[in-house]
């Protein structure tokens, strides 16, 4: 190679003619073709590369799947060579070519070489810088990790503890109300009713609806205490025990005088706490049936989250990420914290990371929701806009400064007191839209009013 081209790299400005020379010697020309795999994640990284011509994508593994995370397309732009300042540095991501073109290749041990005799003092502040950075970065995405973790399994914990809460005390109801209903059923047999009568009391009981849930609550208590004055009346035992079961799916005084006239003169007591224990046994068991539901749509909806059987790049709906999320966070909204929702019914989907995009809905939605104190709303809004989605996540908190937005994206920026938060969720969520997904985002903030806005192209570009 020429040392004019050399020179043209705005990589190599200020090197003097002797460096560009010695450069040349310890270096040598690799041509690519589209498809061609220059260097591999993960293998140590022996060799520096530096684009002459061409384009190169920098891929790097998660699980099976490899997905694109930044394209070196600018002659000068480089890879790899850590090897030169330690001996324990692989690259980073693989090197893949997309197209034809040219990479000039230096062996990190020359490069080291050539640095420390050119700039002694520099190498010393790369070595330094470099292995700093690594540690840092290590560390950051292991405590952002545990973080999401931590958040992840307290509001998994949460969520679960109802409806397995409601499972277990409709298992501990279910089991007397099935020995009421064993010795109802065996006084009922001492009764000597008829096969006409049973069949007659037995349709009485299938006209109620042990499922039924959409009665208003004030009729159901009217009816009630019109059916334990009837019982009374006719002295029924434990009145107040067969009312209920019975008034809340639906019997009144009416359904009761139709059973005395079938069972006349048998007495009541028997027949009715069969059907009230028979009617309260199919309650406990719809209960039961909707708390293991709702656990399992607990546990779908992690796996959504997660992402952890799926691929990594792929097309998905932002909304049910979204809404998995408030899944997730749903310990953290309170009483007092209204979400209210906004998607557009025509939203494309987006190509993209699903589980990286969580993670940006989790660090936005976590910090709305600690920015209002308990108080306020959530607005979630989704909407198309051209090749490109927008999503905005806004609060009534307080709202952030000025001087405080210049800044919310710095690395390891917080205005939160020690304990709470990492200063890591912004700036990593940065990332994910910005370099993974080629998307932008903008803090908008005023008194009252703070919201993020997040554009995603619909395809990478």
């Amino acid at each position: 190679m020429q040392i004019q081209e050399l020179r043209s790299l705005f990589v190599f400005e200020g090197l003097s003619d002797e460096q560009l020379i010695q450069l040349e010697a310890a270096s040598s020309n690799v041509s690519f073709d589209n498809g061609d795999i220059l260097f591999r994640e993960g293998d140590p990284a022996d060799f520096w590369w530096v684009l002459l011509d061409g384009h190169v994508e920098l891929l790097r593994r998660s699980g099976h799947e490899e997905s694109v995370v930044s394209v070196m397309d600018r002659p000068g732009l480089w890879s790899g060579g850590f090897r030169a300042w330690t001996d324990s540095a692989g690259y980073l991501a693989t090197g893949r070519a997309s197209g034809s073109g040219q990479m000039l290749q230096v062996p990190a041990v020359a490069l080291g070489e050539l640095v420390r005799s050119w700039f002694p003092f520099g190498v010393h502040l790369i070595a330094g810088f470099f292995q700093t950075v690594r540690t840092m970065e290590a560390l950051s995405r292991q405590r952002e990790a545990l973080v999401a973790l931590g958040t992840l399994a307290a509001g998994l914990a949460h969520e679960l503890n109802n409806p397995a809460s409601a499972a277990t005390r409709a298992v501990d109801a279910l089991e007397t109300t099935y020995d009421t209903l064993s010795e109802s059923l065996l006084r009922l047999a001492e009764q000597r009713l008829s096969a006409e009568q049973f069949r007659a009391i037995d349709s009485l009981r299938r006209e109620l609806d042990a499922s039924s849930t959409g009665a208003d609550p004030l009729s159901v208590t009217d009816r009630e205490e019109a059916l334990i004055d009837w019982l009374d009346a006719h002295e029924v035992p434990d009145s107040w025990r067969i009312a209920p079961a019975l008034g809340s799916t639906g019997a009144d005084v009416a359904w009761s005088e139709r059973v005395k006239q079938v069972l006349d003169p048998i007495p009541l007591g028997p027949s009715l706490e069969w059907m009230a224990s028979g009617l309260s046994a199919a309650a406990l068991l719809a209960e039961i049936k909707e708390s293991t539901r709702r656990v399992s749509d607990l546990v779908s909806t992690v796996k959504s989250y997660s992402q952890l059987d799926r691929a990594s790049l792929q097309l998905i709906d932002v909304t049910e990420g979204i809404e998995s999320t408030l899944v997730i966070l749903g310990e953290k909204l309170r009483e007092g914290i209204s979400v209210v929702r906004d998607y557009a019914r025509d939203l494309p989907e987006i190509e993209a990371i699903p589980g990286e995009l969580n993670q940006v809905w989790t660090n936005l939605i976590d910090n709305a929701i600690d920015a209002m104190d308990g108080q306020g709303t959530l607005h979630l809004c989704t909407r198309a806009d051209g090749d490109s989605v927008i999503i905005e996540v806004a609060d009534t908190g307080a709202g952030i400064p000025v001087d405080v937005q210049a800044r919310a994206f710095e690395p390891f920026f917080t205005t939160k007191e020690v304990g709470k938060g990492t200063g890591l969720g912004l700036d990593i969520s940065r990332r994910i839209v910005v370099e993974r997904h080629h998307g932008e985002i903008a803090i908008r903030s005023q008194p009252g009013e703070t919201v993020l806005t997040i554009k995603l192209p619909t395809r990478p570009v």
